[in-house]
């Protein structure tokens, strides 16, 4: 009888170990604290590279919990049906280590290239088919016709065709698949196109706050209107996005007010027009480039070429032109 149940005990513990090496090795991606803004540290490092990872996070993993830091858990939370609070409690460690379940340190700086196999290009292929790009096996294995659809999608996202997915690739890919999930299907006929390919005004565009408050996306409303108009829905979009981008970048402040009323920063501000009513156009495309969408490719400026007279604004590395602006680095 001893002998029944020790047997019976060796089978139930072989059972159940798979089940509890996973709780055991998710509750051992984080410490059991809640991180909020101050905090500092290790459990902080892999907190940025796991947002890093998924493309909310674009500043340095550095270990330090800050406004940059602040801004991306709250965009990952929103997107993820969390309550966006800014900090990191036991859901959001849980549903963001779910999320990045391949993820391991130094991996959001990796490039991947025909020949990798393995756990990110199983996601890498899900989430090009997602969107269309890719109809081959889902396989976990970068070969050529995986290659052809990150190739087809760098193309008509605007980014160097390599076939070859590093930072700015999976970047924009994660923009553009924000949505998808582990599981999501694409039925025939029912091809998915990111809201960055669309050319006309969205009849609705969730209401993303990224974080900031009412009155910033106000004042970023004012600027866009005041600045964008009369310019299609794309070239309003992205001089929301120019604002977004100087938020992220170090040489400007970290507030969209403090970024718009910087001294010769925009004309409106200037000549008085930002104290104009925005319409509704200008009030979606700053929605729509609050829940990621760039169409500017990046820029940190824009200038209209009919106009400018600075040396330095034409000295700046152009990206793209969009209805009467150039944007630029």
């Amino acid at each position: 009888m001893y002998k029944r149940y020790l047997l019976l005990f060796c089978i139930c513990a072989l059972v159940a170990t798979p089940m509890t090496g996973y709780a055991a090795q998710a509750r051992s991606s984080f410490g059991k604290g809640v991180l909020k803004v101050g905090a500092t540290g290790g459990d902080v490092y892999e907190l940025q590279g796991r947002l890093k990872f998924l493309g909310y996070y674009t500043g340095p993993v550095d270990g330090k919990f800050r406004d940059r830091t602040y801004r991306a858990v709250r965009l990952f939370q929103y997107a993820f049906g969390i309550d966006v609070d800014g900090t990191v409690g036991p859901l959001t460690k849980r549903r963001l280590w779910e999320a990045t379940r391949v993820w391991v340190p130094g991996l959001e700086n990796r490039i991947y290239k025909k020949g990798d196999e393995g756990g990110y290009v199983w996601e890498l292929q899900r989430r090009l088919r997602f969107i269309g790009f890719y109809t081959g096996k889902v396989d976990g294995k970068f070969q050529d016709r995986t290659e052809r659809a990150v190739r087809l999608f760098q193309y008509e996202f605007g980014l160097k065709v390599d076939g070859r997915v590093g930072p700015e690739t999976k970047l924009k890919l994660w923009k553009a698949t924000r949505y998808w999930r582990p599981g999501a299907k694409v039925g025939p006929g029912k091809v998915r196109r990111a809201p960055m390919t669309r050319i006309k005004p969205m009849s609705k565009v969730p209401q993303s706050n990224a974080g900031l408050s009412k009155q910033d996306i106000r004042m970023m409303a004012q600027a866009v209107h005041a600045e964008a108009r009369g310019e299609s829905f794309i070239g309003k979009v992205a001089v929301a996005a120019v604002i977004l981008n100087r938020m992220e970048s170090e040489k400007f402040p970290d507030t969209p007010s403090a970024i718009i009323f910087q001294p010769m920063a925009f004309t409106a501000v200037a000549d008085g027009q930002i104290w104009l009513e925005p319409d509704k156009e200008s009030e979606k495309a700053v929605h729509a480039a609050l829940n990621g969408w760039d169409p500017s490719g990046g820029a940190l400026y824009y200038f209209n070429p009919a106009t400018a007279t600075s040396d330095w604004i034409w000295s700046r590395p152009q990206i793209k032109r969009i209805g009467q602006h150039i944007f630029t680095r």
